[in-house]
């Protein structure tokens, strides 16, 4: 997995509130096989018109925002159905940092299976932040992890907290199988261990 250490780039705004993952990833693509190209279809209701032209009104479809890296949200954004999806999609387009006053509980764990990190802070904060974003001059903000900090575009900082298991894991770019191979001394030395001690079950397990 990704490392996530810190994050520069434009803050785009998008207040809205309890946004599902069907907004964010429709159904209707869940028949793709394999990964790719999901940032294409990333909030394709609210993005494309049926023709398949840009919405122009879309906050992601502005100039200032097409390029953008870190969304300021509303209340629950992420909820409804489990598809991990909708963070690929967020992640493919290139979108990897998330600010809101509060996250559906799966969409928020499977941001950190896939080196995003979501942030929850007070509506005071958000409302600052998210005027910030409404700013089109294309000014930036800094997501540093390992300090816990937001930096806003006039320099002032925001403090946040996260769990420290899932801050390790970022940093290190450790999802579950990486955490895993983390301890494959372990594991080996366990095995062999265990051949020795019950031969007969190592030879079952080994069929």
């Amino acid at each position: 997995m990704e490392k996530f250490t810190t994050l520069t780039g434009v803050a785009a705004p998008f207040p809205l509130v309890n946004v599902d993952t069907d907004m964010i990833y429709p159904a209707r693509f869940l028949t793709a096989i394999g990964r790719g190209g999901e940032g294409e279809r990333l909030f394709f209701a609210m993005r494309f018109n049926e023709d398949g032209s840009e919405k122009p009104d879309f906050v992601l479809n502005k100039p200032a925002y097409r390029h953008a890296k870190i969304l300021i949200t509303g209340e629950n954004f992420g909820c409804g159905s489990s598809r991990e999806h909708a963070p690929w999609a967020l992640q493919d387009f290139g979108i990897r940092g998330f600010i809101g006053p509060a996250f559906a509980d799966i969409f928020f764990n499977n941001c950190f299976k896939n080196a995003l990190l979501p942030i929850v802070l007070p509506e005071e904060t958000i409302d600052i932040l998210m005027r910030d974003a409404e700013d089109q001059s294309g000014a930036t903000m800094t997501i540093d992890l390992a300090t816990q900090d937001i930096t806003r575009s006039n320099g002032d900082k925001i403090p946040f907290e996260v769990d420290a298991f899932r801050k390790h894991c970022l940093l290190n770019g450790l999802d579950d199988i990486g955490m895993t191979l983390e301890k494959a001394e372990k594991i080996k030395a366990f095995e062999e261990k265990r051949a020795l001690a019950t031969p007969w079950l190592a030879s079952l397990i080994n069929k």
